[in-house]
């Protein structure tokens, strides 16, 4: 490691938004390790120059502003011990630290049965209708029952019951990121030929962050993306913030599908058949109860790209934060908490990684089960560079700035790009897609 590449990870991180979301809130904002802004810059670069191959034009991508545009628009900021968003906090076992994401009313409601306490039961009930973060009381109660734990075994029962969690050891772990993952993505299975297409088609069957950045990537370099959702389950992130959602949807048809009905299982094969490239973030063994095999589609000539916690082999559950910190991506605080770098810091990563993968399969003429592991992708960003370069940082009067051998370079605040059309309604396009 170049003393010029560790101090251009550093200012990467500054300029991105997403230091300026680590730490705790009255502190100076910290330098992530490894190089993940780096990483998106490096990432979107390719997705230019395989859409320049492909299509001879250089689309207009962001930059790795884009790691903060969540935060711009929801107004987040720092706050550790808690991740910017709220739902996830590191607290002491017996060997190290465990990491749980409380993100949804679901993983609240587990939290009696996690526990092992039925005092829980009432509490947990009354926050039915809030924000579904975990209140201070349900942190109280999470420190107590991890103190009494290893790591492992806290882990363990977390995963049993499908809430996310993250071991974090105090022993570091080995920097090196797995060769066989790459940046976080590996071909799987190869199929059959695909045909080309000037403006491939995307079917997006992705939720959240990671899978609709990618999409939306693709979407500017030229794809026609068509988002699928299930009518009784929509993408979870309608209830956010409208304008990120728009940010990354607007332009995107919108299919809606019973997938308890013979029919809209139907309807979903038959959008499968039809595209380029599948978008996928759910369990193989979900989609197989929906009729669909990834490797059957694939030897018929659709690519299909799954996002997954940590590879299709595994059954483990994981979001942005907890994914992140598992993986190194984190700071500690003056208690010696493992605190996430950023928001949801795993996510975009992800999404990037995962817009390259599919941007290249889109150059050839042969389908691909391509599977991107958010663990994965997140690991290859920490190892990514080996040590953080020297440096202060200090508030002046317009805000922080980060001092080191080279110079000074402020902290940017994060930063959205601006939403300029609104993305369509629940199933607004099924009659154009279907007609």
């Amino acid at each position: 490691m170049s003393s010029s590449d560790a101090l251009g990870a550093l200012e990467a991180w500054a300029r991105s938004g997403a230091m300026a979301l680590t730490g705790v809130a009255d502190g100076p904002p910290e330098a992530a390790p490894g190089d993940p802004a780096g990483v998106v810059a490096r990432s979107l670069a390719a997705v230019a120059d395989a859409t320049v191959r492909r299509t001879g034009r250089r689309p207009v991508l962001p930059d790795p502003r884009l790691l903060g545009e969540r935060a711009a628009i929801a107004a987040l900021g720092r706050r550790a011990p808690l991740s910017c968003g709220g739902a996830f906090r590191a607290v002491p076992t017996r060997d190290g630290h465990v990491g749980l994401s409380l993100a949804r009313q679901s993983d609240l409601e587990l939290l009696p049965a996690l526990l092992g306490s039925d005092a829980l039961v009432r509490r947990v009930d009354a926050l039915q209708g809030g924000d579904g973060r975990a209140p201070e009381w349900a942190w109280n109660a999470v420190a107590s029952w991890a103190a009494q734990l290893a790591t492992e075994e806290a882990v363990g029962c977390a995963e049993l019951l499908g809430i996310p969690a993250a071991g974090v050891p105090d022993v570091p772990l080995a920097l090196e990121a797995d060769p066989a993952w790459g940046a976080g993505a590996r071909t799987r299975h190869e199929g059959g030929a695909r045909g080309r297409s000037v403006a491939p088609l995307v079917i997006d069957l992705t939720s959240l962050w990671a899978g609709p950045l990618c999409a939306h990537l693709l979407g500017l370099a030229g794809c026609r993306v068509v988002k699928v959702e299930a009518l009784a389950r929509p993408d979870g992130a309608r209830r956010g913030p409208a304008s990120f959602f728009d940010l990354l949807h607007a332009g995107h048809q919108m299919v809606a599908l019973d997938f308890t009905s013979a029919a809209g299982r139907r309807q979903l094969a038959d959008l499968v058949a039809r595209a380029d490239v599948v978008l996928e973030s759910s369990r193989p063994r979900a989609l197989r109860q929906l009729g669909i095999d990834a490797e059957a589609v694939v030897d018929a000539g659709t690519s299909w790209l799954s996002i997954t916690a940590r590879g299709r082999d595994s059954e483990t559950v994981g979001f942005g934060d907890d994914v992140a910190v598992s993986a190194g991506l984190f700071v500690r605080d003056e208690a010696g908490t493992p605190v996430p770098c950023g928001d949801a810091l795993a996510d975009p990563l992800t999404g990037v990684v995962a817009a390259v993968a599919a941007a290249r399969n889109l150059e050839g003429e042969q389908a691909e089960l391509i599977e991107v592991s958010m663990w994965h992708a997140a690991r290859a960003a920490r190892a990514a560079m080996a040590g953080i370069a020297p440096h202060a940082v200090h508030q002046r009067v317009d805000g922080w700035w980060v001092e080191h051998e080279g110079g000074a370079i402020r902290v940017e605040e994060p930063w959205a790009r601006a939403v300029t059309s609104t993305a369509r309604g629940i199933g607004a396009d099924n009659r154009a897609v279907f007609r």
